[in-house]
């Protein structure tokens, strides 16, 4: 869970963006959209598939490009 702790100098501003920096780190945002609706198994594992399959291709286009040269 991220906490900062505000001092009376610190300006207001300055903790608020510290605060986004620490929540964009450890990526609370990002689970929460990811959460937010119910989704299948059978669903999250086709995405997986799909992002694998889609790194793949994209590591074999490479080096058949670095091939032809």
């Amino acid at each position: 869970m991220a906490s900062i702790y505000v001092e009376d100098s610190e300006n207001l501003e300055k903790a608020i963006k510290r605060f986004k920096r620490m929540v964009e780190k450890e990526g609370i945002i990002r689970e929460y959209k990811k959460r937010e609706y119910y989704e299948k198994p059978s669903t999250i594992l086709n995405r997986k598939n799909k992002t694998l399959q889609r790194k793949l291709m994209k590591k074999t286009h490479k080096s058949h490009d670095k091939s032809s040269y």
